[in-house]
């Protein structure tokens, strides 16, 4: 019998708690850190972890580690990554990977440096539909993909970053495309590769005194093998999120994923094929008065914990989570 794997979690945070629930199911969680030592001994006392609030503590005295999860502030995803891989250990970042290409160079730098792996947490691929619609994909079964639609429209409102101390800035949090759509971005890059032209216009409406950069936006956007479309973004949802979808017109088909999660099969017209009727993801991951995207970390960790103990090289690794990455920096550099 092989033996569990031994993972640390940096940032104990709403998503450092969901790694930890995730982490005492498949491995060992041997210690945490944040900050704020409150949010660490919480999270250490109820899965029997060690507790620090240093990372260069932890770091130092835990020496049998396999894997470190990195849960902080999108804007310290670099630096911690950089210093965990420093260490030797095999990282599974947060979404986004970082917040600029340079940053996510970086990190590739180290992790070649020191021949460890680097993954980078994105959970929708998981999702039932998603797969399925990229299984399509590769078979070719909606013939040429001429053009896409891409809506993503939740609510987040001020509660949401008077509670938080980083998100809303431009230093840690970078954007909605960054904490809120890297996810729907990762999904376009995984099937039409990168993004080459692009044009954006971005407003602030209604959160002009709580955050620093746009709430919403439109973007029209052209990827590397021809594909058109567009990116319709919002936390204006009123109340609650709205929807979460993406739509492909094919010469052999339409498509539509949708639901509030890209997690349900709401239009499908295909020459010769139905999609399955696959079963829909699991709930949301729930973080009290809102919502993010679908809590598939248990699959990320299965994945990751096999391409460790097997190499199986299965996983979203440094270079698509750097695209994902890139994409959303031409997107905001496009902007009016």
């Amino acid at each position: 019998m092989k033996r569990k794997l031994n993972i640390a979690i940096i940032g104990c945070g709403s998503i450092g708690a969901r790694h930890a629930e995730h982490i005492n199911r498949l491995a060992v969680l041997k210690a945490v850190c944040d900050i704020k030592p409150d949010r660490a001994n919480n999270i250490a006392s109820s899965y029997d972890a060690a507790s620090y609030d240093n990372i260069d503590t932890m770091l130092e005295s835990e020496k049998n580690l396999d894997l470190v999860s990195v849960c902080t502030p999108n804007g310290l995803h670099c630096e911690h990554t950089v210093k965990v891989l420093g260490k030797g250990f095999n990282v599974l970042c947060e979404k986004p990977m970082a917040l600029s290409v340079e940053e996510c160079d970086r990190m590739i730098i180290a992790m070649e440096r020191v021949n460890r792996k680097l993954f980078i947490v994105k959970q929708n691929r998981f999702n039932p539909p998603i797969a399925e619609l990229k299984k399509l994909l590769d078979e070719n079964k909606l013939g040429r993909i001429l053009s896409f639609q891409l809506n993503c429209f939740w609510n987040r409102n001020d509660d949401y970053y008077k509670a938080s101390d980083w998100k809303g800035t431009k230093k840690f949090d970078g954007g909605i495309l960054f904490t809120q759509y890297s996810h729907f971005i990762d999904l376009a890059c995984w099937m039409f590769g990168h993004v080459t032209n692009c044009r954006t216009i971005t407003r602030n409406f209604i959160h002009g005194k709580t955050i620093e950069f746009e709430d919403s936006g439109a973007s029209i956007i052209e990827f590397e093998n021809g594909v058109i479309g567009t990116i319709n973004f919002s936390i204006n949802a009123y109340r609650k999120n709205m929807e979460g979808s993406i739509t492909l017109f094919g010469e052999k088909g339409t498509v539509k994923i949708g639901g509030q999660y890209v997690n349900t099969v709401e239009y499908q017209n295909i020459d010769g094929l139905e999609l399955k009727s696959v079963p829909v993801a699991g709930k949301a991951n729930d973080y009290g008065f809102y919502q993010g995207s679908m809590s598939n970390h248990d699959k990320v960790y299965e994945c990751v914990i096999s391409d460790i103990t097997n190499n199986t090289s299965l996983c979203v690794g440094a270079i698509e989570g750097r695209m994902t990455v890139e994409a959303i920096e031409k997107i905001y550099a496009s902007g009016i």
